[in-house]
């Protein structure tokens, strides 16, 4: 089943040079990005965005954490997304993470953890329209012929 989801690319992945790399680990798996902005998660965006998390023990954290740089976020559209990003990305803490996953390569800490994704379909309509509007959404058109435009 085509699903959606959303991504975000937290700052100590955009701080340490990371966002290529971990894009480049959702096209190698042929999922299409079709929203992508860079921004600063404030507090309203970090409310809306962590509403299930308003009150736990962690929650300031994660928002501070979240505020300290630049973030991505990214709408991921695919077959069964939304598990196979989560498998991509491993497990919260990195050192339960498979090898090979963004977590187990990039992350630092449970909190500094490189990314997120959205954990069910749900979520992911909920959270996908924190970030974007559905005109910001594309539709992707693999049926382009690029061999028109050759110069030959």
């Amino acid at each position: 089943m085509i699903q959606r989801t959303l991504v975000l690319i937290k700052p100590d992945a955009v701080v340490n040079y990371h966002i290529g790399n971990i894009i480049d680990r959702y096209e190698r798996e042929k999922f299409d990005i079709v929203a992508m902005r860079m921004l600063e998660m404030d507090d309203c965006i970090a409310s809306k965005h962590y509403a299930e998390h308003v009150g736990k023990p962690y929650y300031q954290r994660l928002v501070d954490f979240m505020a300290t740089d630049r973030i991505v976020a990214l709408v991921v559209e695919g077959e069964n997304v939304i598990e196979r990003v989560r498998e991509i990305h491993g497990k919260t803490d990195p050192a339960q993470a498979k090898p090979g996953t963004i977590r187990a390569d990039f992350a630092l800490s449970k909190t500094v953890n490189s990314v997120h994704a959205s954990d069910s379909p749900e979520s992911a309509e909920r959270e996908v329209h924190v970030f974007f509007s559905e005109t910001e959404i594309y539709q992707p058109n693999h049926n382009i012929d690029f061999s028109v435009f050759n110069d030959d």
